[in-house]
């Protein structure tokens, strides 16, 4: 095993679950890692304290008129649950073939360290970066950032940047390099339906009282009409149409719907019509179920007319769409819904916009050119569904864009158990930060 790997799996031993307060001591531990191993790169470390978990920040020398480069990671990683279904033990990384097992190994550990060791190797060769680097990596991506924007808003000057770095989406398969220039945004909410005040016999009562859980189930089927449009007033008003260019580089991948059926293991797929499995995921607007319930769960019968009744919604967003306005046009269909005879509880959650940059920029460009030198193939340019709020957050106040650069495989399995990353992404994602760096210079 090379020492670069050596160095990697003691990274990936620290169960460092932001979300469980058993391993708070953990996660620092992680971060105290983090600071003696950027002091031996040769960077200067800043340990900072939040609320939650800590930030680690590492800084190059600066050098006069050269770009500054903000790389951008977070170190804390989801719960290993269900552990009976991991093959080995979740932080003690094992190796088999090329794949690297280990629960954070590609979200986010593998990536950025990656990132990390490209910048070491640099200067041990060279002595010094072609560009200003800084690191920010933080403990708590894995449960929506809580405390990142107003840090950055806080460190807003000392965080002055040109451009920002981030390897923490996917690629379209195997030595396919994948440029990622958006992502979509996020709304989400519960409701729920109140009826009678109490369970109630469904044979006494049934036929004259409201049944919640048939209310929750007809509101949820209003949400689409059979072609997979969602039928919310205004929902399309700002959407802005996918370009000619990006329908045709989409449609020159590998087959999308087919992929698409073999990741899920659907039988069949859904969506809007008119748009293939890549554009919806990637490029439209979609209004989606992620929970429902009401009324008697177990084992056998019970006759009962339920209380109540919820569900809950997530609507994933498009440019320029606004998220907040969105929750509102959800909340009044919602409402008008509902019949008379029942009262319904809207609760609004989070949410964050969604994220777009002009690949074709000069940042874009060199970011191109960094991934064909890292793969030796021709970059695809993508979207994204899943939603990274922070990225927008590092945009509106940093006032830079972001290179989303990913290392991540269709298979890789990140946030389930037998999560993993490949040697041969490692050892590219070295590569890619060394050409990035020497892009971004010229």
């Amino acid at each position: 095993m090379t020492p670069q790997l050596t160095e990697f799996f003691e990274f990936l031993r620290f169960p460092s679950i932001s979300t469980d307060s058993r391993h708070k001591d953990d996660v620092r531990a992680c971060a105290d890692y983090l600071m003696q191993k950027f002091t031996g790169m040769g960077l200067k470390p800043e340990l900072h304290e939040t609320p939650g978990h800590p930030i680690v920040i590492a800084r190059s020398e600066v050098k006069a008129g050269r770009p500054t480069v903000l790389i951008y990671g977070h170190y804390d990683v989801q719960p290993v649950d269900p552990v009976d279904e991991w093959a080995t033990p979740p932080f003690e990384p094992t190796l088999k073939g090329d794949k690297i097992f280990c629960r954070g190994a590609t979200d986010n550990k593998g990536q950025h360290f990656s990132h990390m060791l490209g910048v070491e190797e640099t200067i041990r060769e060279n002595g010094e970066l072609p560009v200003n680097v800084i690191f920010l990596l933080e403990g708590e991506e894995e449960i929506g950032s809580p405390n990142l924007a107003p840090f950055l808003k806080a460190h807003q000057d000392e965080l002055k940047c040109d451009i920002c770095a981030v390897s923490d989406t996917g690629m379209i398969g195997p030595g396919i390099p994948t440029m990622t220039y958006g992502l979509r945004g996020i709304a989400c909410l519960d409701f729920k339906i109140h009826g009678p005040t109490l369970d109630l016999h469904s044979g006494v009562y049934g036929g004259a009282v409201p049944n919640p859980a048939t209310i929750v189930s007809r509101i949820v089927a209003s949400l689409h009409n059979p072609e997979g449009v969602v039928r919310i007033r205004g929902f399309y008003d700002k959407v802005v149409p996918l370009e000619q260019w990006e329908r045709d580089m989409w449609g020159s991948l590998p087959d999308g719907n087919a992929a698409t059926l073999a990741e899920t293991g659907a039988p069949g797929l859904w969506g809007e019509a008119g748009y293939t499995a890549l554009e919806q995921r990637w490029g439209r607007p979609t209004a989606e179920v992620n929970g429902i319930g009401g009324g008697y769960q177990g084992e056998g019968s019970k006759t009962v007319i339920p209380r109540e009744a919820m569900a809950k919604l997530s609507f994933r967003l498009v440019p320029d769409q606004d998220p907040a306005e969105i929750l509102q046009l959800a909340k009044a269909h919602l409402e008008a819904t509902c019949p008379d005879s029942c009262r319904i509880e809207v609760e609004l959650g989070h949410d964050g916009p969604a994220y777009v940059m002009d690949p074709h920029s000069s940042y874009g460009k060199a970011a191109q050119n960094a991934l064909r030198i890292a793969f030796s193939d021709e970059p695809r340019l993508i979207r994204e569904g899943g939603s990274i709020p922070i990225i927008q957050s590092i945009k509106d106040i940093l006032g830079v864009d972001t290179l989303l650069l990913g290392l991540a495989l269709p298979d890789c399995q990140i946030h389930a158990p037998n999560e993993s990353f490949t040697v041969s992404n490692f050892e590219a994602g070295i590569r890619l930060n060394r050409a990035l760096l020497e892009e971004l210079a010229k």
